[in-house]
C-alpha cells in the first residue's frame, strides 16, 4: 500500500473554512473506500465522511452533514474535505484512511467506523477558536 499525506489544516474563527487535502503516493486508491476521520484529546477517534468509489456516493456524520464536502479527484490520487461553517467543536486531528482491497461493486460495502481502515495518514489539526 502507498502513503497517505494530510495538508490544509491550520487555525480558524468559528464560522471559518479550510480546505484539506489527502494525497496517494506509491499506491492508487481510486477503487478503494476512503475516508475522513477526526479525533480531539480524550475522545476515540470518529468518523466524518466516506466517500464510495463505484457509486459516488458519500456518507457524514450527523455532527458534520450539511458544513462539509468530502471528494475525490482520481486523475491527482487524491482525497479532499471542504469545511464550513466551522465549530469549535470542530477542533480535532483530522485523518484521512484507505481500506484495503478493491471495492469495484455497488454492492460493495465500505463501513464506516475506523477499524474498517487500515492505511492511515500522519493526521493535520484543525483549530476552531470562538
Amino acid at each position: 500500500q502507498g502513503q497517505l499525506v494530510e495538508s490544509g489544516g491550520g487555525s480558524v474563527q468559528a464560522g471559518g473554512s479550510l480546505r484539506l487535502s489527502c494525497a496517494a503516493s506509491e499506491y492508487t486508491y481510486n477503487t478503494n473506500c476512503m475516508g475522513w476521520f477526526r479525533q480531539a484529546p480524550g475522545n476515540e477517534r470518529e468518523v466524518v465522511a466516506i466517500n464510495h468509489p463505484v457509486r459516488g456516493s458519500t456518507y457524514y456524520s450527523d455532527s458534520v452533514k450539511g458544513r462539509f464536502i468530502i471528494s475525490r479527484d482520481s486523475a491527482k490520487n487524491t482525497l479532499y474535505l471542504e469545511l464550513s461553517s466551522l465549530k469549535p467543536e470542530d477542533t480535532a486531528r483530522y485523518y484521512c484512511a484507505a481500506r484495503s482491497g478493491a471495492c469495484s461493486s455497488v454492492f460493495c460495502n465500505c463501513g464506516r467506523g475506523a477499524s474498517d481502515y487500515n492505511n492511515w495518514g500522519q493526521g493535520t489539526q484543525v483549530t476552531v477558536s470562538s
